[in-house]
């Protein structure tokens, strides 16, 4: 298979130069593009055949973290199996664009990668019962994170009858972010789907099992290439079907990634830029504060809390928003040692704090 296939481009000719130009003992490396993941075996496809690959000693060894590791969509250089069989050695995983990751379930230190080299993170939202606008702005500022761009598909259209209006409850909590109404069964929608995925670009589906990712993904490959299941009647719970995450090529050039559906979506990390892009609207509001550091609950001259009390921004929204920074500024705590002892200072400067401001901020 023709690497230009998966998405191989100047850019990553130019990592690969400045990779061998480094290394005396790449001569032997091959490039692949992760295609497969299940139970922490990868598969590779290479320019030649597809091997079934494991990362090196030394790569796992000079790892700094989970995120150093392979995951599907990563570029990589391995060493093929000396004979027919066996295993490759992966060597080097080549530079990224994008990473998708999130905390892993009932962690609070563990993440878990997604996928890499990613150009758009499709936020999956069944509208048969899995419909969640809070989990939907977490989603977005995981998407955000990563560095591609996010789009939210409203699956199961066919089966609602306020898909018109979940839209545009969606585009509200979702400035500036595409959002279309699907449904794989009848085909509404999936031609927005491909537009979004032209040759060479790397599209992943993300959310709850039962949401229509596979049906979806069948539908794109117009090929039943993933086992679904129907959604259990009881309380619209949705089954994972997909064991394992998988990159497939389309037939016009484009790529999608499917996988096991997500129960939680965590932040993981410290990167404040997902939560600026979801919440770009209580961001924009929090500039008219009189305060700098106004922490939107009783100081005087809040805008956030005023656009609350006029009905320009809803209370879920600004609670979701407070909900998300708290969790990422613990984030960041835990993850930076600086940001450990910044923190400490600033709580020692606070309680030292002058009575007259205090008051002030209080609205005394």
């Amino acid at each position: 298979m023709s690497l230009t296939i998966l998405g191989w481009g100047p850019d990553l000719d130019l990592a690969l130069s400045s990779f061998v130009s480094q290394s005396s003992s790449s001569a032997s490396l091959v490039p692949g593009r992760v295609v497969r993941q299940q139970r922490g075996l990868l598969t590779v496809q290479t320019a030649g055949p597809a091997l079934l690959a494991r990362a090196a000693g030394r790569l796992l060894h000079q790892a700094q973290g989970v995120e150093a590791l392979p995951t599907v969509g990563d570029w990589v250089l391995l060493q093929p199996p000396a004979s027919g069989d066996g295993e490759a050695l992966m060597h080097a995983v080549l530079p990224r664009r994008s990473l998708l990751k999130r905390r892993e379930a009932g962690s609070e230190h563990d993440g878990q990668l997604i996928a890499a080299n990613v150009d758009v993170v499709f936020l999956v939202v069944g509208l048969d019962g899995n419909f969640n606008p809070r989990r939907i702005e977490r989603s977005l500022t995981v998407a955000w994170n990563s560095g591609a761009t996010p789009v939210v598909l409203l699956t199961k259209a066919d089966l609602a009858d306020d898909a018109a209006e979940r839209v545009l409850e969606v585009e509200a909590l979702a400035p500036g972010v595409d959002v279309l109404a699907v449904s794989a069964r009848t085909g509404l929608g999936v031609e927005d789907v491909r537009a979004r995925l032209p040759a060479g670009r790397t599209g992943v589906l993300l959310g709850s099992s039962g949401v229509g990712k596979s049906t979806l993904t069948n539908r794109l490959l117009d090929a039943a290439r993933l086992a679904t299941q129907p959604v259990s009647a009881e309380g619209d719970r949705g089954r994972h079907t997909t064991t394992h995450r998988e990159l497939f090529v389309l037939e016009h050039g484009g790529l999608i990634i499917d996988g096991p559906g997500i129960r939680e979506v965590g932040l993981w990390g410290d990167d404040e830029e997902g939560l600026a892009h979801a919440f770009a609207d209580v961001l924009a509001l929090a500039t008219g504060c009189r305060f700098n550091d106004c922490g939107h609950q009783n100081e005087p001259g809040c805008a956030v809390r005023a656009a609350v009390e006029d009905g320009t921004l809803s209370q879920e929204r600004r609670w979701s928003f407070e909900k998300l920074q708290r969790e990422q500024a613990f984030l960041h705590r835990q993850t930076d040692a600086a940001a450990q002892r910044e923190h400490k200072r600033m709580e020692r400067n606070r309680s030292k704090e002058g009575p007259a401001r205090a008051r002030l901020k209080r609205g005394e």
